[in-house]
């Protein structure tokens, strides 16, 4: 048992997910990076609002000029089937800034309805009924 609460306590430690971010972007919560460490490619196709571009292989060259240090850093990539977001967490937590990775990446934000930026302005999707039915909440 001991195992399990060490586990799931991490994850919690590590993990966070999209509307947990949405809740803290709105709030304005100071000291909050949101990083997209998707390819160019993929963030002009759309992005957080007030998320930074920096992709992976960029963040050790590239972190200290564009993110304070002590922020709190939350990484997130294409979605659950990809891990970009785990190695750029990886790579700030090298850096030693404190660092979670938004589990379910820019697929779950989307899917959830909240807004996304690309060339041409915000805008946002409906959200998709399998991830937040209408009317109903999680409870969690």
């Amino acid at each position: 048992m001991t195992s399990a609460i060490e586990h799931f306590s991490n994850r919690l430690r590590f993990e966070t997910d999209v509307s947990d971010v949405q809740q803290a972007l709105a709030a304005g919560t100071p000291g909050y990076v949101v990083i997209d460490s998707r390819s160019t490619e993929s963030w002009d196709q759309g992005h957080l609002p007030d998320a930074i571009h920096l992709p992976t292989r960029e963040i050790a060259a590239r972190a200290a000029a564009l993110v304070p240090a002590g922020s709190a850093v939350v990484t997130y990539c294409w979605g659950p089937g990809c891990n970009g977001a785990t190695r750029a967490a990886l790579e700030f937590a090298k850096l030693g800034h404190p660092v979670k990775e938004m589990i379910g990446g820019y697929e779950y934000w989307v899917r959830e309805g909240f807004p996304v930026e690309t060339a041409t302005g915000r805008s946002s999707r409906p959200i998709d009924e399998l991830t937040a039915p209408a009317g109903a909440a999680c409870g969690c």
